[in-house]
């Protein structure tokens, strides 16, 4: 588990910018249960979280067409909310970070770290703007 003092910026980062952090299992249910559509962020401390994934997941909301719901996890720090966001998840892996979108509770996209890792931030905001732009 990461202390507080080193995660707070990371985490920052996306709830000064309309992410509501999440840190239970039921602020996990309710939020995904939500209708209309939610964007879970899995947030991380690692590198390609703060040089591709969050700043990507932010551009991502400067356009018209954005998730309704915003929220975020954090693995390594949330336990509780992360383990039931990748239940949420299934039939993906666990992943951080990762970024899924939900629309009235079901799984609709879904990016993993896999799809992260050596793509730029850019790269990231327009695959989710595409999601989108189908979903939302």
């Amino acid at each position: 588990m990461y202390p507080e003092e080193l995660v707070k910026p990371m985490r920052e980062e996306l709830t000064k910018n309309g992410f509501l952090a999440l840190y239970s299992s039921e602020d996990v249910d309710t939020a995904i249960a939500k209708k209309g559509t939610t964007l879970v962020m899995v947030n991380s401390v690692c590198g390609c979280a703060a040089g591709t994934a969050r700043p990507g997941a932010i551009a991502s909301l400067q356009f018209d067409k954005k998730p309704d719901n915003l929220t975020t996890v954090f693995a390594g720090v949330d336990k509780e909310s992360t383990q039931k966001a990748r239940e949420h998840m299934v039939p993906f892996p666990p992943s951080s970070p990762a970024v899924a979108l939900f629309k009235d509770g079901e799984l609709v996209h879904m990016l993993e770290r896999h799809h992260i890792e050596g793509r730029s931030a850019q790269m990231i905001a327009e695959n989710l703007v595409t999601a989108y732009n189908e979903f939302c």
